[in-house]
């Protein structure tokens, strides 16, 4: 569809109109012709009946497009965000990567020389020695089939040339003390044979301040190297060959910032009427309330217990409010005691072998990738302290063993958390992590490897038809995908419960939270086909057919507290039984063990018929086929003027939820997800001065899958949408020497299904009836309404009197600048679901009973549920536009001055499906420049440039924690200001 200006001083690149058979050699003789491959076919772009943009590499340099957050600036309907997971999601007309989980599928298809690469690290790397980008916009139901309901984009490295040797350099210095280099070098190896290496690499300071120990952070190391090989032993017969490799070690920060109004309550840590530069209530976390006096009394069965071992009262100051904590009023500056740590590598090996039979073009293409990715940061961004170690000091006198391993410097030494350790012993197996501060932290680690393969045959007969034919294969493999959450306060309650609980013997295992997938595993196949009849020279058909078949294999796990996520019932050493959670089982890990398998036969506690349960693994598998496809019919009004309108039908498959804490009950698995595609569009060149291409589409769209946090783990669910808009791109070029190239888009999402979703945020879903409980055993928010509607009065006063008995305090307002009506407390969701279905007889003479001897009380263990219906989709900002202009300047010496300025507007738009104003991501405009100095021949050149020139730290998505964390919301941002000055050249 779209068109990008060419290179400083090469002019805009724009596309004529053209044969597809004559598409190669017209490009040759016309530098502004952009050839594509979106249809597996080489095409000019301007002969393509789908909405598809393509950037040359002179287009990519001067529009300053060095990343995957740069790309998107300029694309209609297209945005980009970094992910809560190492992940990054691209969505384009509002469909994006909205299903978080090891066995989602990206509903954007990433692909290298058309083949598809999953879960790739290229969106962290530096874009080098591209031939071009494509980005195909909607469905692509038959050529890129698999999964791709949102697009594509297609990344085409450069080959070698076999008609000299050529070389070329660049070096960049900017602010942050940034040390940029990249550079090409191509031989011909006699007639039939060429070799090409290129790399570029990078390093930089941080973006970020730590205010707390002066350091920056979010810095950047890497470097890529890519070698690419070309054979022609024919004419008719090209074999591409190329291997790449990514490397990065650095302090880049996953998450940029944490948001949040604070919850003085701490029942939610967070409030939900407006985010703030503060820090979440510490009292509302789940290491927080499981070490509180109140919920250690209640777990060990003894007041007095949890007095003298509780690190604090949840009425009380937070460990951040004790340590003075504060969070920075600029998205550039953090507080925190963990500075971030960042590794990952990619490879990269593909074959491509082409032959022209006459009339008839075979190909067969495959790839081999394998990545690595392992990233920690703090996870609440904030810094939190004991002031009162009085209780370290009880249990160095009474659980030795627990002292030595969580603060073995004595009770007002350092204090050390557990590292994020696969074998699940943590500090207690002297894998540890010590500092003066409580520390908590996270950490993601994925490691994958995938095959894909691909064989088409395609015609170029005379007559009216032609046609289309082949199969892929994919199969992706990633093991040992691991989601790490780390702190003092988790391993605090595991030494202290569990040594109560067994005489000084063990811990409870995991003593941190640990979401593991053990193996994944999917097989997927498509066979399809294309055929077209071009009926006269102006009007052609396209009628395309799919089918997809995937197949999911997952063996995970959720460890925390016994191994399979589950809550546990101990039973301290005067025999009286608390319950952690809801779950009657035990995993006690001996201070001994290396690993927590050494407590299967740790025959001393005889737990072993009990841990044998625990210990495995949940494995599930799903498999999914569907018909896609599409139908396009396109008329040529003249040479220069294109209209079509097609349907076109995609699919991405559905897969397995991740293994929960088993506080809430979700389905097992979430379905496929289907849209049905609409599109009308033209494409017009008019005379040499203009350019104007035009879509409107039209989406119908099936069990759209959505994310949500349950229990500390996402859950996926599928909604109906409707989605329609319009684009519309042009280029200008009112002479020779000057062009400006223009976009605007406008996007309109909405569920149209009924859906009725918890919003974490508020679980009283509005009402004013409700109480919103803060659970002390396990840190998630359940609700209590009445039955009735409207008794406020009836359900504080029940809630008050089930927490007497528990001695916890009665239901509290929360601040008038809140947003809720409802009221809060903690308090214990079992106990209260308990005393609602099968009161007492106080309560029952106090409330009341129905027929069936319940009291008018539901306890809501997720919270209200609130119809979405209606909502926008996240990541789809209403309108998008852009500009740019550049100009030539010429000199008699052969020199050229070429200065350019960009200009891109990306509308409001939604952080999630809740939407409401705390979840509004705020439109906002990103001002590039530059100026460039060519040699005549374009021999080597001096660029000085600006990258975001008034220094936007707009936000480009968010992700709201879970309520055991606090409900904080990570934000992620533009990168900042930068400049600097690069010179190159080349021959």
């Amino acid at each position: 569809m779209a068109v990008a200006l060419g290179g400083m001083g090469a002019g805009v690149a724009y596309a004529q109109q053209t044969a597809p058979q004559d598409a190669q050699s017209d490009a040759q003789a016309d530098p502004n012709v952009i050839i594509v491959t979106a249809q597996r076919q080489s095409q000019s772009l301007q002969d393509v009946p789908i909405a598809v943009s393509a950037f040359s590499a002179q287009a990519l340099e001067s529009q300053q497009i060095k990343n995957s957050s740069d790309l998107q600036l300029t694309l209609p309907n297209v945005t980009f965000t970094k992910g809560n997971f190492t992940g990054s999601s691209f969505t384009i007309r509002g469909i994006g990567d909205l299903c978080v989980g090891t066995t989602c599928d990206a509903a954007t298809g990433i692909h290298v020389n058309d083949q598809p690469v999953l879960g790739t690290r290229l969106f962290e790397t530096e874009f080098f020695d591209l031939e071009r980008i494509e980005v195909l916009r909607g469905p692509q139901g038959t050529l890129y089939g698999r999964n791709a309901t949102s697009g594509v984009i297609n990344f085409i490295t450069a080959k070698p040339d076999l008609t000299g040797i050529h070389a070329s350099g660049e070096a960049e210095y900017g602010n942050y003390n940034s040390i940029k280099g990249k550079g090409m070098f191509n031989l011909p190896i006699g007639e039939t044979l060429g070799l090409r290496v290129a790399g570029t690499y990078l390093n930089r300071d941080g973006y970020t301040k730590n205010l707390y120990d002066g350091k920056k952070v979010d810095g950047r190391d890497l470097y890529a190297v890519r070698g690419s090989l070309r054979w022609e032993p024919t004419s008719d017969t090209t074999v591409d060959l190329m291997g790449y490799y990514f490397h990065e070690k650095d302090n880049r920060a996953r998450i940029q910032k944490q948001l949040c109004h604070r919850d003085p309550t701490g029942v939610l840590g967070c409030l939900p009427d407006s985010l703030a530069y503060e820090t979440t209530n510490g009292n509302s976390t789940l290491a927080a309330v499981l070490t509180s006096q109140q919920g250690l009394g209640i777990i060990l069965g003894s007041a007095a217990a949890g007095a003298a071992y509780g690190l604090g009262s949840i009425y009380g100051p937070d460990t951040y409010t004790q340590a003075g904590n504060i969070n920075p009023a600029d998205k550039r500056q953090v507080y925190t005691d963990f500075n971030p740590t960042y590794k990952t590598t990619e490879e990269q090996y593909s074959a491509k072998i082409e032959h022209h039979f006459s009339d008839i073009t075979a190909s067969l293409s495959g790839i081999y990738k394998k990545s690595f990715v392992d990233s920690q940061q703090d996870y609440n961004l904030a810094v939190g302290q004991y002031t009162n170690r009085t209780p370290f000091a009880v249990v160095a006198a009474t659980i030795p063993k627990v002292a030595a391993a969580l603060f073995p410097s004595g009770p007002g030494g350092q204090l050390c958390t557990s590292a994020s350790d696969p074998n699940g012993v943590g500090a207690f197996g002297g894998k540890s992590v010590c500092a003066a501060t409580a520390l908590d932290f996270d950490r993601s680690i994925a490691k994958d490897r995938q095959y894909a393969g691909e064989l088409i045959v395609d015609s170029s007969f005379d007559g009216m038809f032609n046609f289309l034919l082949g199969g892929s294969y994919v199969d992706a493999k990633a093991t040992n995908v691991d989601y790490y959450v780390n702190a003092f306060g988790l391993d605090y309650f595991s030494g202290v419960v569990g040594g109560l609980a067994t005489g000084n013997i063990g811990y409870l295992g995991t003593p941190f939270y640990r979401n593991n997938t053990k193996d994944f595993r999917l097989k997927s196949y498509g066979i399809f086909g294309e055929t077209y009849f071009q009926f006269t020279d102006q009007l052609k058909l396209t009628v395309g057919l799919r089918y997809n078949h995937d197949a999911k294999s997952v063996s995970a796990r959720t460890t925390l507290f016994g191994d399979s996520g589950k809550p546990v019932t101990v039973t301290n050493a005067q025999g009286t039984s608390g319950v952690v959670g809801n779950a009657t089982t035990s995993a006690i890990v001996p201070y001994a063990a290396t690993d927590f398998t050494q407590a299967l036969n740790y025959a001393a506690l005889d737990f072993d018929s009990t841990l044998a349960g625990i210990q495995s693994y949940q494995n599930n598998k799903v498999s999914f086929g569907r018909l896609t496809g599409r139908a396009v019919l396109d008329y040529q009004v003249t040479p220069d003027n294109l209209v079509y309108v097609s349907y076109s039908r995609g699919y991405k498959s559905g897969g397995i939820n991740p293994p929960l804490s088993p506080i809430f009950a979700v389905p097992t698995t979430f379905g496929p997800e289907t849209v049905n595609a609409f599109e009308i569009g033209s494409k017009n060149q008019i005379g040499s001065a203009l350019q104007l291409n035009v879509t409107a589409f039209y989406y119908d769209y099936k069990a759209l899958q959505l994310s949500r946090i349950v229990a500390r783990t996402s859950v996926n669910d599928n909604v109906d949408a409707r989605i329609y808009g319009l684009e519309a791109e042009a280029i200008v070029r009112p002479s020779r020497n000057f062009a400006v190239n223009m976009g605007f888009s406008y996007l309109n999402t909405k569920v149209v299904s009924d859906k009725f979703l918890s919003n974490p945020r508020d679980p009283s879903g509005g009402r004013a009836d409700a109480v919103i409980i803060k659970d002390i055993t396990n840190g998630s928010n359940c609700a209590v309404i009445p039955t009735v509607a409207g008794n406020a009065a009836g359900t504080n006063a029940f809630v008050g009197a089930v927490n007497g008995a528990l001695g916890l305090r009665a239901p509290t307002a929360f601040p008038s600048n809140s947003g809720l009506t409802a009221t809060g407390a903690y308090s214990v969701c079992q106990a209260l679901a308990a005393s609602a279905i099968a009161p007492s007889a106080a309560l029952a003479a106090g409330f009341g009973t129905a027929a069936n001897g319940t009291l008018p009380f539901q306890v809501l263990s997720a919270g209200v549920a609130v119809n979405i219906k209606g909502n926008k989709l996240p990541q789809a900002p209403n309108v998008k536009w852009s500009a740019g202009a550049q100009y030539t300047a010429e000199f008699g010496n052969g020199y050229q001055l070429v200065p350019r300025v960009d200009l891109a507007y990306t509308g409001d738009s939604f952080g999630n499906i809740f939407n409401g104003h705390i979840n509004k991501i705020s439109g906002y405009a990103q001002v590039n420049a530059q100026i460039q100095l060519n040699a005549p021949e374009d021999r080597f050149f001096v660029r000085g440039f600006v990258q975001n020139l008034f220094d936007s730290n707009a936000t480009t998505g968010l992700y709201v924690t879970d309520q055991s964390s606090g409900l904080f919301t990570n934000i992620f941002t533009l990168e900042p200001r930068r400049y600097g000055i690069a010179a190159g050249f080349k021959f």
